[in-house]
């Protein structure tokens, strides 16, 4: 029984030797795969203290005082998953920055390419419009040259026409004249001469 009072006396002065020293702060990540790890470990150590504890419970129904033993267990316990979640926080907070200073720069690149698209748009626009200036441009000559060589091309049959009619004139006149002569040499030859 002594050698229980003793190490209960150890543990007390132990205890309080470690209360009055405050346990070392949690380190703080500085990169995401430092701030998985530290949470990675924080959830190990949680695992362990729930463990522990298990098996603490087990051993302590096999004790004199069981009460005494699963509170001594659970504050055991308790003090593991507050050390462990101190761990995590700082990588939780660390992994939160992270995200939120990654949700700025997307949302900022997200902005940069709006406006670089908008300006594409709109260097786009002017060009289509430019083009479809320069096409109904093109179009409206090509139309008005149509129209000019159609002008022309009526203009030119108007003077074939009438250099045809003409010819046919010239040569209805001739034909008129030479039907004349045939006709007034033909009329010469059966007129008969008067004998005298």
């Amino acid at each position: 029984m002594r050698t229980g009072h003793l190490l209960l006396v150890t543990l007390w002065i132990s205890g309080a030797a470690w209360a009055d020293t405050p346990p070392p702060s949690p380190p703080v990540p500085q990169t995401l795969e430092e701030a998985l790890a530290q949470r990675e470990r924080a959830a190990a150590m949680s695992d362990e203290a729930e463990r522990r504890y298990e098996f603490e419970q087990n051993e302590c129904y096999g004790k004199f005082l069981v009460s005494d033993c699963l509170v001594a267990a659970k504050k055991r316990r308790t003090a593991s998953l507050i050390e462990a979640r101190k761990l995590d926080q700082p990588a939780r907070d660390f992994e939160r920055e992270a995200r939120r200073h990654e949700v700025e720069a997307e949302d900022a690149q997200r902005a940069a390419d709006r406006v670089r698209r908008e300006a594409e748009e709109a260097e786009s626009a002017k060009l289509y419009r430019a083009e479809q200036v320069a096409k109904t441009a093109e179009r409206e000559r090509k139309l008005a040259d149509k129209a000019r060589k159609a002008e022309q091309g009526r203009a030119n049959a108007a003077a074939e026409q009438a250099k045809r009619q003409a010819k046919l004139e010239r040569r209805a006149r001739k034909d008129a004249e030479r039907a004349a002569e045939k006709a007034a040499r033909e009329g010469r030859k059966e007129t008969p001469v008067p004998v005298n």
